[in-house]
């Protein structure tokens, strides 16, 4: 059992963030072994050239990777160029000592410090930069889901939420994961910084038993990401609403940012927000502005009126 000690200053200090470098790193474990990833198959079916060496390299049969891949973010509107850069201006030592912690070693291949970088920024572009406005929606919607779960039903509730591997016996944070060793870590006045990812399974903490509390777990609606097909809304509903308007709020089966809908549909997005404003308006939809994202999600009623 991992434990986060949080005192009172990191109990009201418990964040969310985005990790872009982070879904990097996590989405490596699709490479190792597609098989655990039926869901990623189709995103992993399009990947062009890398330098699949030296990505595999990166992690261990577990899938566990070095902390550098994994830093500790403080916003939700987190770029992976800021990550990027920061990470290439890690000193050397730096990698080599998360390297030797996590395999015991530095494995051969990943010696030559600028082909590590460059599989990494070439990797981003190729495989992740183009959908990423589509996966950052996914982890913004999420963590709206989680924010209101948290205002409404309290810390614990939404921890509970997240995973049954995760735990909160006031004011210690429990994190089962297999294979891990034991250890208990203070917050220190660091928080606790909650990251979402698309592509993580179950929950994942640092391998630096020092880090401050970091906990990375699996978006709401990771499932849905790839799926491009278009939702049509039933001729009953379109009857009142219009064909637009029933088609977007059957489109809104998972919370959704108004640009992730407009790619998926085909309508412009200034159309889509008007047609988005006039449902929220009639109270079939809640939204939550994030940074430049606004993310709508279906209310009881909106869920109410699709199912009919």
């Amino acid at each position: 059992m991992i434990e986060f000690v949080l005192g009172e200053s990191d109990l009201v200090d418990v964040r969310f963030a985005v990790s872009p470098l982070s879904e990097l790193t996590l989405s490596l474990r699709v490479l190792k072994d597609p098989a655990k990833y039926p869901l990623h198959l189709a995103w992993l079916r399009r990947i062009g050239d890398v330098d699949t060496e030296v990505l595999l390299a990166l992690s261990t049969e577990r899938g566990w990777t070095p902390d550098f891949l994994s830093p500790r973010p403080s916003t939700p509107l987190t770029r992976f160029e800021d990550e990027f850069a920061a990470l290439s201006e890690l000193p050397t030592r730096a990698l080599r000592r998360d390297f030797r912690a996590l395999f015991g070693e530095v494995p051969a291949v990943l010696t030559d410090r600028r082909r590590m970088l460059t599989a990494l920024e070439t990797y981003w572009h190729v495989a992740l930069a183009p959908r990423w406005d589509r996966m950052r929606a996914v982890l913004e919607a999420d963590i709206a889901h989680r924010g209101r779960e948290m205002a409404q039903h309290g810390l614990a509730t939404m921890l509970s939420g997240i995973s049954d591997r995760i735990t909160f016996t006031p004011p210690v944070v429990g994190v089962r994961i297999v294979g891990a060793e034991p250890r208990r870590v203070d917050g220190g006045g660091h928080g606790l910084t909650l990251v979402p990812s698309v592509f993580a399974r179950r929950t994942a903490v640092p391998v630096d038993p020092g880090a401050p509390p970091l906990l990375i777990y699996a978006a709401r609606g990771a499932g849905v990401v790839w799926e491009t097909g278009r939702v049509r809304g039933s001729r009953a509903v379109a009857g009142v609403l219009g064909q637009v308007r029933a088609d977007l709020l059957a489109e809104l089966a998972e919370p959704s940012s108004s640009t992730d809908i407009a790619r998926r549909t085909g309508v412009t997005v200034s159309a889509v927000n008007q047609h988005l404003r006039a449902l929220r308006d009639a109270g079939l939809l809640a939204s939550q502005r994030h940074g430049r994202s606004v993310v709508y999600a279906r209310t009881e009623l909106g869920d109410a009126l699709v199912s009919h």
